[in-house]
C-alpha cells in the first residue's frame, strides 16, 4: 500500500488522538495512522495536498485555506522535508523510526509546531516538552 504524506503530516500523524477539522477528516486521518504502521506500507513525501488533505474542509483548490496559508503549511512541509530526500519512497516504519530520531526536541520542531492548533493535543508534542 502506498501513502503520499505532506512534510508536516509525519509529525501529525506521530501525535495524533483523534482531533481533527470535521469527521470526515478525522476518519481518514485515522485510517492513514493505521495504514502507515504496517509493515508493506510506502511513504512519497512532498509539500502540497496529500492524502490526509483530501478530506480536509480548509483544502480550496488544492491550496489550505487560501494562498496566504498555503504559503506558511509549504514553509512547515519545506521544513521538515529538508531532512529527507523527497525523492525517494520509504517504508513507512523506517522512515517513522528516523523522524522520532530527528525531531526529538522543542527546537527540532520549532518552526513547525509552535503556534500549531493542535498543540495542547498533540502526544508528539507534548513528549518533547
Amino acid at each position: 500500500m502506498r501513502i503520499k504524506l505532506r512534510g508536516h503530516h509525519l509529525l501529525c500523524l506521530s501525535g495524533f488522538q483523534g482531533y481533527g477539522y470535521s469527521e470526515d477528516f478525522v476518519l481518514n486521518m485515522a485510517r492513514i495512522n493505521e495504514k502507515r504502521k504496517s509493515e508493506d506500507c510506502i511513504i512519497t513525501l512532498t509539500n502540497e495536498a496529500d492524502d490526509i488533505c483530501s478530506s480536509c474542509p480548509n483544502l480550496k483548490d488544492n491550496l489550505c485555506e487560501n494562498e496566504k496559508q498555503n504559503e506558511v503549511i509549504v514553509k512547515m512541509d519545506n521544513e521538515i522535508l529538508s531532512q529527507f530526500n523527497s525523492e525517494k519512497e520509504y517504508n513507512s516504519l523506517e522512515l517513522f523510526k528516523e523522524v522520532s530520531m530527528k525531531f526529538n526536541t522543542l527546537k527540532s520542531v520549532e518552526n513547525v509546531c509552535n503556534n500549531c492548533k493542535w498543540e495542547n493535543e498533540c502526544l508528539f508534542y507534548k513528549k518533547l516538552e
